[in-house]
């Protein structure tokens, strides 16, 4: 039974060091807050692509890194990637959008 606790401290304080270090997590340099603010501000833009009848969400890919969120995939024409841009720099917390979506011939 001592032995369990002993175990089970032990996880807990490196599961609180690990959270509450600012350590750098899977993107480089981010830290574990930035990397939960920019996966809500992704989830966010997919959210609003899909709300809007002019923008497919499933051809349209979104990646947010430190607020810059990065736009690719393939648009059936230049107003639905202007759209898609214009959707993302809306967004709370999108600093910056960089649009590689592509038009379809």
């Amino acid at each position: 039974m001592h032995n369990i606790r002993s175990a089970l401290g032990a996880g807990l304080v490196v599961l609180a060091l690990v959270t509450t270090s600012g350590c750098a997590v899977t993107r480089g340099q981010e830290t574990v807050g930035a990397y939960i603010d920019d996966t809500a501000i992704t989830t966010a833009v997919k959210g609003h692509f899909f709300d809007n009848r002019f923008v497919d969400g499933t051809a349209i890919s979104v990646e947010t890194l430190n607020g810059t969120v990065m736009l690719s995939g393939f648009a059936k024409n230049s107003n639905e990637k202007a759209t898609a841009e214009r959707i993302a720099r809306q967004t709370n917390g999108v600093k910056s959008v960089k649009n590689e979506i592509a038009v379809r011939p």
